[in-house]
């Protein structure tokens, strides 16, 4: 069966009405929506905090009802400002996000969508002049040269275009100068503010694609349908989409060109502001002066938003691609299955009164007593205690040379210096054999154990190895007591 022309233009408008921005100017309370959102989120001001919101929502609601508004005629809907806004964030005119760490609302594009239709019902949109008309007509034209392929058409039509700026400079050259009328001027104002109001649905539309973006990716990973490569390289695709191949993102890559140069921000706002010093801008209205001289900012303000949502799409892909474990989730995904199995096994056989014991704990593995060893390798006694060190025997007495300090020799020497003494030039003054390096460190020992003082000053001292190299060692110089010293304390 065929469908005629008015089912399918029917069908057309009920999926049209759809539309969160449709819905939004054919609700109930539609002329509130619009009002509220319109004095609270503004050019300057394209984020609200959370409870500043609820708090200046409430507020406009309470002064509505105090002016009289809630009529049968003109209702307002009950319950607190959070519950209406949570009902505006559950239908997409409201998007919460998180900013520095504070939680805020932002229109959403069908919102912003909205608050436009609305305000050209009102009566701020412009109506069909010569400059809307001329740039529709130059939009055409520029079409269809972009879209010429014959050179030489090409060139008939780049030296028309000469010639007539040829003409308008010799005009200008002999003063010739014929100004545009205040109302031309204003036509030509209001199609630049109708073209500005289309911006920010625009760039709200981006940054909400780039966000269904992100969820469909992370969805991806979560369920590990494919394997994560080939999800990252479909996102870089669609990344890549969203910027090159839709209305939106051309329309945010030409307004990051745009911003990407501050030549171009400069000359912009210079010249808003001289048009706003010209005679014709006096018959603007202040909306719609503020809205003219605001054109730099709200573009800032749009490709910052879609910035934004890309860096945070970014971050939150990352954070699960790192945290991505596929036998961990299938795992997770199988224990909850054979929950819900049994649960549903359990529901078939219980009674209505029946309960269930919840599980206060995960079960502890009773691995019981594990064996130690295969046999008693205890010792039947104690080891034998080591022997003293004169009754060792080296093999030789190179194999000596290479050992510890020599003790005996170190505290014979040291009794014999007698009185204090320095440290480091009794080291020097020492034979070869007690001049080793270890030999330092023996010195030291038995110093420290006499009792020394130490001084700012620095001692270098060169010990001399067995093989003959030598070896330079600087330490904070010590003054020591004798060893016959300490004996005569102590027969004291």
């Amino acid at each position: 069966m065929t469908n005629t022309r008015a089912e399918a233009a029917y069908r057309r408008s009920v999926t049209a009405f759809k539309n969160p921005t449709l819905e939004l100017l054919h609700g109930r309370y539609a002329p509130l929506v619009v009002a509220v959102l319109s004095i609270v989120f503004t050019a300057d001001r394209p984020a609200v905090a959370v409870a500043d919101a609820h708090a200046e929502i409430g507020e406009a609601i309470d002064q509505l009802r105090a002016a009289g508004y809630d009529s049968d005629e003109l209702r307002l809907p009950s319950g607190t400002a959070r519950e209406i806004c949570r009902y505006w964030v559950r239908v997409g005119w409201l998007v919460p996000q998180i900013d520095d760490d504070v939680e805020v609302y932002r229109l959403s594009a069908h919102a912003v969508g909205a608050l436009e239709i609305a305000g050209r019902a009102s009566g701020r949109g412009t109506r069909v002049s010569t400059s809307r008309v001329r740039t529709l007509m130059d939009a055409v034209e520029r079409l269809a040269d972009d879209a010429e392929t014959d050179p030489a058409a090409r060139l008939a039509r780049l030296t028309a275009e000469r010639d007539a700026l040829d003409a308008e400079i010799a005009r200008l050259r002999d003063g010739e100068l014929e100004p545009l009328d205040d109302e031309q001027l204003l036509e030509e104002a209001e199609n630049v503010l109708h073209l500005v109001r289309e911006l920010p649905a625009d760039f709200s539309r981006v940054a909400e694609s780039i966000k269904a973006m992100q969820r469909d990716v992370v969805t991806d990973l979560r369920q590990d349908v494919r394997p994560t490569g080939e999800v990252l390289r479909e996102y870089l695709q669609r990344g890549q989409h969203v910027m090159e191949s839709t209305p939106e993102g051309r329309a945010f890559a030409g307004a990051l060109r745009l911003i990407g140069d501050p030549e171009h921000i400069d000359r912009l706002t210079t010249q808003l502001r001289t048009l706003l010093a010209q005679p014709f801008a006096g018959l603007l209205g202040a909306e719609q002066r503020g809205e003219l001289g605001a054109i730099g900012r709200r573009v800032e303000q749009g490709v910052q938003e879609v910035l934004t949502a890309q860096r945070r799409a970014s971050h939150v892909i990352t954070a699960q691609v790192r945290t991505h474990d596929p036998i961990r989730d299938r795992q997770v995904d199988d224990l909850l299955r054979d929950v819900m199995s049994g649960l549903q096994a359990w529901m078939q056989v219980s009674r209505p009164n029946d309960q269930v014991e919840p599980v206060r704990g995960f079960p502890v593995a009773d691995i019981g007593h594990l064996r130690q060893s295969v046999s008693d390798i205890r010792p039947p006694a104690a080891p034998a205690p080591l022997a003293a060190a004169d009754d060792v025997e080296f093999l030789d007495a190179d194999t000596r040379s290479w050992g510890g300090p020599r003790y005996q020799e170190l505290e014979e020497y040291v009794l014999s210096l007698g009185g204090n003494f320095d440290l480091g030039a009794a080291f020097e003054a020492a034979t070869d054999e007690t001049r080793r390096p270890v030999d330092l460190l023996g010195l030291l020992e038995i110093a420290h154990r006499n009792g020394m003082i130490e001084s700012d000053a620095v001692s270098v001292v060169e010990a001399r190895r067995p093989d003959g190299t030598s070896r330079r060692f600087a330490f904070g110089a010590v003054t020591a007591r004798a060893l016959k010293d300490q004996k005569a304390e102590d027969d004291d």
